[in-house]
Parts: C-alpha cells; sequence; structure tokens
C-alpha cells in the first residue's frame, strides 16, 4: 500500500482558491456588479462567467504527496512535452534529465516543489513570452529557476517558465528555505511551463504525451 503526507495544512474551504488570484477575482466580481446595477445585462453575463472561469483557473486543490523513495513528483499540472538528457541547466554545465511540463489554462496552475530539500539558489531571467510548448520557451521566455539542495552533494533545478498569455511568475521561496516534496512554492498566471533538471541516471516514469497532476504524479526515481 502507498504512503501518503499532506506538505501544507488541509485547506478549510469546499473550493479553495490561491491567494494570488484574489485581485483578478474581486476585481472581475466588481466589474459584473456595476454593469448589473447600471442595466448592461449582456454585459453583467459575460463579466459573471469571466468571474467563474478566473475563480476556475486560480482554484488550488489539497493534493495528498506519495512518500515513495527517492520519488520525484510533479511541480505542475499539465502535460509531459520533453523527457531528454542535456548537457547542463540555468545553475551549472552538469548532465542530467530534463522533463517539462506545459499547462494549458484550464490546468490548475499552482506550482509544487518536486522533492524535499534546501532552497540554495534563485535565479530570474527576463525574457520573451513564446508559446509555452516551444523548446525555444525555456531559453528565450521570462522565467524563475529554483536550485533544491537534496543531500549526499545532489541538486536538482526546476524553472517556472511564463508562457505567451502568462505575465506573472510568482515565487513565494528565498534561498535557505526548506520545501518538502509537494509543497507549494509558487504560480504562474494564465498558460506556462514548468522544467524541472534532475540527477544524470534518474529513472524517468513518464514520456512525451503523458498527463500529469502536481504533487500526486511521480516524474521519475533518483539513482
Amino acid at each position: 500500500m502507498n504512503h501518503y503526507k499532506w506538505p501544507d495544512p488541509p485547506g478549510q474551504s469546499a473550493f479553495p482558491i490561491a491567494r494570488p488570484g484574489y485581485p483578478f477575482v474581486f476585481g472581475a466580481a466588481f466589474v459584473t456588479a456595476v454593469f448589473a446595477i447600471i442595466g448592461l445585462k449582456a454585459l453583467a453575463l459575460l463579466g459573471l462567467f469571466a468571474t467563474i472561469f478566473i475563480c476556475y483557473f486560480f482554484r488550488d486543490p489539497d493534493r495528498p504527496i506519495p512518500e515513495g523513495e527517492g520519488a520525484v513528483v510533479s511541480p505542475a499540472d499539465g502535460k509531459v512535452i520533453v523527457v531528454q538528457p542535456v548537457a547542463g541547466n540555468p545553475f551549472n554545465n552538469e548532465p542530467g534529465l530534463k522533463i517539462s511540463i506545459f499547462m494549458s489554462i484550464f490546468n490548475v496552475h499552482v506550482n509544487r516543489s518536486p522533492y524535499q530539500g534546501q532552497v540554495s539558489a534563485i535565479r530570474y531571467f527576463p525574457g520573451k513570452f513564446f508559446n509555452a510548448s516551444l523548446d525555444k520557451a525555456s531559453k528565450d521566455n521570462e522565467q524563475n529557476a529554483v536550485q533544491l539542495d537534496i543531500g549526499q552533494g545532489r541538486k536538482l533545478c526546476f524553472v517556472q517558465i511564463a508562457g505567451l498569455v502568462a505575465r506573472r511568475i510568482v515565487c513565494n521561496v528565498r534561498e535557505g528555505d526548506q520545501l518538502s516534496r509537494g509543497q507549494r512554492f509558487g504560480l504562474i498566471c494564465f498558460g506556462s511551463r514548468l522544467d524541472v533538471y534532475l540527477p544524470e541516471n534518474t529513472k524517468a516514469q513518464v514520456a512525451v504525451g503523458d498527463k500529469v497532476a502536481a504533487g500526486t504524479s511521480i516524474l521519475g526515481y533518483l539513482p
């Protein structure tokens, strides 16, 4: 039987919404109320649909996290678009395994730590806003890279990458913070991508085209 744990305290709401989404939700609700008060029924109805969709987009469900030895979990909901060996990552030139997950606007966009460890470095790179499903997005798009010290001299890296529509990357951790596997650490708004760089010889458990869920899907097992 698999064992699971809660890296974050379970929420008290039946439909939890990520905090960065509050301004968008309240803004859309306010505009909708104004349209309704002044009698613009069509615009009020459109605003209501927009408010509901924004609530849906910023949903933040609780997730039980598997405790398998060496298991690396997905940091994002979405579709696996890359599984390949690489010669380096944003922090060093050490060979490893890269797994990329594309998030459409219909996926949960709250990001979770793929493994437990200490944040040893964070680097932000301003850039462009190509479609996040394209390979050049990993190099050219705005992104925020986090390096995690996972013990025994090993490190892994995960990178939040803005997409064609996304214009805001939220990262709530700092250098020196301790993260648990599956713990929430940030969010990207409106369509984006997560790249994960794992140590060489990591055994991948996913393939291109697979659908994964943040915190619950296992990407691979560390050597």
